[in-house]
């Protein structure tokens, strides 16, 4: 149901009132692996000892079409890397932000690295996950950089869980300590030991086809990617996908076969996926995570099970026959585990890392620093849906060449994704990593609660009313919104979901006060139980059709516990009507001018006394202004919905425009090892 809203009655639904507008980056049109009539277009990487070359000509280069030599058309040379050579070592200390407060966003339309690192827990030991999450940790806190847009996923997640791309390492590593190894994994041990047999409550209470759902990860990742602008990589951790079950004729594996048991239906799977990662321009790396591993006998083999004719009780002492088969069977076992994974790395253009207990996740990453893209016009022969071969070499010696192994003969307007209705966009919309650029907004999500709503995500929403399709109606201005919000949680599956439709009708002095100022509106969404969440938020303008999509991570802290919890922080242009209830629900503005006062507040909820607040302003990562700590007065924590806590920070003449981040930072004195709360917002300065 839509409903007209005033500018009076909105304030009880979506709050309006005017805003600054925001200035729009260009539109992406950073495509890679190009398949039409005109161009068949891909991407290569050159390396030397593993490190990238990036200072090759197009006449270095030659490409192949199942063995004919093609003219090269277009040539280029794509950095992902900004502020530093390709050469670099890399800086540990990008990317990270001073406490509390996030990096800043990665721009799509800047040189970036987007990393989907797929943990397959369907497929991983106790010992490989364990593993696992020691070098994620390492490669987030040593190697991801602030140009590096990263996501944690897991095959049996929840496909919330591709939201969680992101610069921003204290998330990172919150999705790291999320990983644990999964009951229902096709491994327990990486080696099986002859006493481990799976219990009939395991079988009926695990999905058997879990090697299936490997598929179904895989592919729903590659279709998240698909959308994102400009190459991909995706990296790939897993001890267990074989390209067929121990004891399977490959051969017999057709297209479109169910068998396969808990693993891929053979070949036909896996090709599928490279085929879609191809046209996605996603780069698969994958990992044994298997690593090094003594394949001779341990004390955690059981003898009594190991059958050997003529003797009851065999002995490895007397009888050294058992044990040489047990080495071949393990070494036979490392082998066909990893092949499925380096089959995906192979002929998309990536590498797989084996027998490394290190991962070489560093190696993955600078491998992704530059690219060449190679392209040539097609003839008619190439769209005969086949599958045509690709290679390309570099004349050079010394030089290591690697692109993806070829395309079927279909042209990007055939195989075109079908027309999605508004409602698929929307969707798509809410799980891009990026945002969506039709409709640009700002927003500022932060946790609120009070004794009516409970627990309430807010969001307010900064929007550049120009952008919108207004239509005159009698002696008003309207137009028709709708706007999405959803949270994901730590494990990816969606909390809570809204949507609300309305109708915005402004009259001729409220029109033109939006169009010079922007529109500001609230949006809330309740939660029922504490966590860390990320919020997506979605808004549609009905008649352009055009969408715009932001999001924000948001701490809900668990009041009944009785720990010291902060609210978000509102801004305020004066010190004027500053009450509870006016400023936690009044979208505030988001620009102030330098030599003028900034006014904010937030909520201190199971105040306690000793208190003092700090107050900190961040620019560029950088701390440009701070104020001495004050004690805070909780004389007057009559509320039960907190104590609302407003203060003030002069925006000094000395302080170049743009964006900023003010911080506050509230200490216990008397608990003198707990860490102290903070809480962040961010606005512009301008002259």
């Amino acid at each position: 149901m839509i409903k007209r809203v005033t500018l009076v009655a909105l304030l009880s639904l979506c709050t309006l009132l005017p805003a600054m507008g925001q200035n729009k980056p260009a539109d992406d049109k950073d495509e890679v692996v190009r398949i039409t009539t005109n161009l068949v277009q891909v991407d290569v990487v050159v390396t030397k000892d593993g490190q990238p070359v990036p200072n090759l000509k197009a006449e270095d280069f030659e490409i192949y079409e199942d063995g004919r030599r093609q003219n090269i058309t277009s040539f280029a040379f794509i950095s992902n890397v900004s502020s530093r050579s390709l050469s670099a070592a890399p800086d540990k200390a990008a990317g990270d932000a001073p406490p509390g407060i996030p990096p800043e966003p990665v721009n799509p339309d800047a040189p970036h690295r987007t990393i989907a690192v797929v943990v397959d827990d369907l497929g991983l030991s106790v010992e490989s996950m364990n593993a696992v999450r020691r070098q994620l940790r390492n490669f987030i806190t040593e190697q991801v950089q602030s140009n590096d847009l990263v996501a944690i996923i897991r095959t049996s997640g929840e496909i919330g869980a591709l939201q969680q791309f992101t610069n921003d390492k204290r998330l990172l590593s919150r999705a790291v300590d999320q990983l644990r190894w999964n009951v229902c994994s096709r491994l327990r041990s990486v080696f099986p030991r002859y006493e481990q047999v799976r219990t009939k409550f395991e079988w009926e209470s695990c999905d058997q086809f879990s090697g299936k759902n490997t598929n179904r990860a895989l592919d729903i990742v590659l279709d998240a990617l698909a959308r994102v602008p400009g190459r991909k990589s995706m990296v790939l951790m897993s001890d267990d996908l074989p390209l067929v079950r121990p004891g399977e004729d490959e051969s017999m594996i057709t297209v479109g076969s169910t068998s396969g048991g808990s693993y891929m239906s053979g070949l036909a799977d896996f090709y599928k996926i490279i085929e879609k990662a191809i046209r996605s321009s996603v780069v698969i790396y994958s990992v044994d995570t298997q690593g090094l591993q003594v394949t001779s006998v341990t004390a955690a083999d059981n003898w009594n099970e190991i059958p050997r004719p003529g003797q009851t009780k065999p002995s490895p002492l007397d009888d050294p026959r058992p044990a040489n088969a047990l080495i071949q069977q393990h070494s036979l076992m490392l082998q066909q585990r990893r092949e499925g994974a380096a089959l995906l790395a192979k002929k998309t253009g990536g590498f797989q890392v084996r027998n490394s207990n290190g991962f070489q996740l560093d190696r993955i990453l600078e491998d992704q620093s530059g690219y060449y893209l190679l392209g040539y016009r097609p003839t008619d022969e190439t769209f005969n849906r086949q599958f045509h071969q690709i290679k390309a070499k570099v004349k050079r010696s010394g030089l290591t060449v690697r692109t993806r192994f070829g395309f079927w003969g279909v042209s990007e307007e055939d195989a075109k994704r079908t027309t999605l209705s508004p409602r698929d966009e929307t969707n798509l919309a809410l799980i891009s990593p990026f945002a969506k650029q039709d409709l640009e907004f700002e927003l500022n999500a932060f946790f609120t609660s009070n004794k009516t709503d409970g627990s309430v995500v807010r969001s307010f929403i900064y929007l550049d009313a120009a952008d919108l399709a207004f239509s005159q109606v009698n002696d008003r201005h309207e137009t028709s919104l709708e706007i999405d919000g959803v949270i994901f949680g730590d494990n990816g599956a969606i909390e809570e979901q809204l949507k609300h439709s309305t109708i915005l009708s402004l009259r001729e002095n409220e029109y033109r006060d939006a169009l010079r100022e922007g529109l500001r509106l609230r949006f809330d969404i309740p939660v029922k139980r504490p966590g860390s969440y990320q919020v997506r938020l979605a808004l549609r303008d009905r008649t352009s059709s055009k969408i715009g999509s932001a999001g924000q991570f948001v701490n809900v802290p668990d009041l009944r516990s009785n720990r010291l919890a902060l609210s978000g922080i509102v801004l305020r242009g004066s010190s004027e009507g500053i009450t509870q209830q006016s400023v936690m629900t009044t979208p505030p503005p988001r620009r102030f001018t330098v030599n003028s006062d900034l006014y904010f507040a937030f909520l201190i909820y199971n105040a306690s006394p000793n208190l003092t607040l700090e107050t900190r302003l961040f620019r560029d990562g950088k701390l440009v202004k701070t104020s001495p700590a004050v004690p805070v007065d909780v004389s007057k924590n009559v509320d039960p919905g907190g104590v609302l806590m407003n203060s003030s920070l002069r925006l000094t003449p000395d302080l170049e425009p743009g964006d900023y981040y003010l911080q506050v930072v509230v200490f216990d004195k008397t608990k003198d090892k707990q860490v102290p709360l903070t809480q962040w917002v961010q606005f512009e300065i301008v002259k």
